[in-house]
C-alpha cells in the first residue's frame, strides 16, 4: 500500500477563516520500506497577502512566519492558489495515477487529518479537481488507543510516548509531524491488529 502522510501548519483552527502556512507530504510504500530520511517528500510554505489567525497560532508557528518573511528566494515558497497544483505534479511524479476524472486520489495519513487538515486542503482551489483524499483515512491515534482507560483519542504526544520515542515532544513543524505519523504506524504494518481478533 502506499499512501501519504500530510500535515499542516496554519494561523488557526477554522478553515474558512484562518490558513495554510505550511503543508508536508511524505510517501510512504508500505511494501518497500526505506529510512525516514529517505523517504520523497513534498513541502511548502504559503505566502498570503496578509495573515489572519489566533495569538497561539502564531506564537506557535513564529519560525514559519520569520521565513515567509525573508526576501531571499526560497524554492519551497509559494502562493495557496499554487499549492495543490505543486502537489499533484510531486504525486505524480511519485507514481500516483489519476482517477476517471482525471483527480489525483490519495489515501493520506496524519494526526487528526480527518478533523482538521482535510477541511483546510477542502478550501484549496484544486481541491477535488486536481487532487482529493480517498474517504479513508488514517490517524495512528486509533493505533495507540488504551480502550480500558482513555476516555479520549490520545494526543499525538502521548502516542509518541506509548511508542517509546526517545523523544516524545511534538515538533508542530510539518515535515517532521508528517514523519512521526509513519514512524508510528510502522509498528503495524507486520502485526495487524485484526490478526490479534479471536
Amino acid at each position: 500500500m502506499r499512501y501519504i502522510s500530510l500535515d499542516l501548519e496554519t494561523t488557526g483552527g477554522r478553515p474558512a477563516r484562518h490558513q495554510i502556512l505550511e503543508l508536508a507530504a511524505v510517501v510512504e510504500d508500505t511494501k518497500n520500506l526505506r529510512p525516514l530520511a529517505e523517504l520523497p517528500y513534498f513541502r511548502r510554505v504559503v505566502r498570503h497577502p496578509e495573515y489572519v489567525g489566533t495569538a497561539g497560532a502564531l506564537a506557535l508557528n513564529a519560525g514559519l512566519l520569520r521565513e515567509l518573511a525573508r526576501k531571499e528566494p526560497n524554492p519551497e515558497l509559494c502562493e495557496p492558489t499554487e499549492l495543490l497544483p505543486q502537489l499533484r505534479e510531486f504525486l505524480l511524479a511519485q507514481g500516483f495515477k489519476t482517477d476517471k476524472n482525471d483527480c489525483v486520489a490519495v489515501t493520506m495519513a496524519g494526526k487528526n487529518i480527518a478533523s482538521f487538515d482535510l477541511g483546510f486542503l477542502r478550501e484549496l482551489p484544486g481541491y477535488g479537481t486536481l487532487v482529493r483524499a480517498e474517504p479513508a483515512m488514517l490517524d495512528p491515534a486509533a493505533f495507540y488507543l488504551n480502550w480500558r482507560k482513555d476516555t479520549r483519542l490520545p494526543t499525538m504526544q502521548t502516542c509518541k510516548a506509548r511508542a517509546h520515542f526517545a523523544d516524545d515532544t511534538v515538533a508542530h513543524q510539518a515535515l517532521a509531524d508528517a514523519l512521526d505519523v509513519i514512524e508510528l504506524l510502522r509498528p503495524f504494518y507486520e502485526r495487524p491488529a485484526y490478526l490479534a481478533v479471536r
